[in-house]
């Protein structure tokens, strides 16, 4: 199964409280942060609502 590379590229320091809870969801605490998860309908709606803070690669 394919996975998702995500990293946290901004600071979520005066975003809306649900961009923020959605980036937490995520796993990412602070700038830089990368996690990796499983490439899905969920996680991708995840980094569709917060793709101006994040940056993907597919691995």
């Amino acid at each position: 199964m394919a996975e998702l590379k995500v990293t946290l590229v901004k600071s979520t320091i005066g975003c809306l409280k649900d961009q923020q809870a959605t980036v937490a969801a995520l796993g990412l605490h602070r700038p830089n942060q990368t996690v990796i998860k499983p490439d899905n309908a969920c996680i991708r709606g995840m980094i569709f609502k917060v793709k101006h803070l994040v940056k993907v690669e597919e691995i």
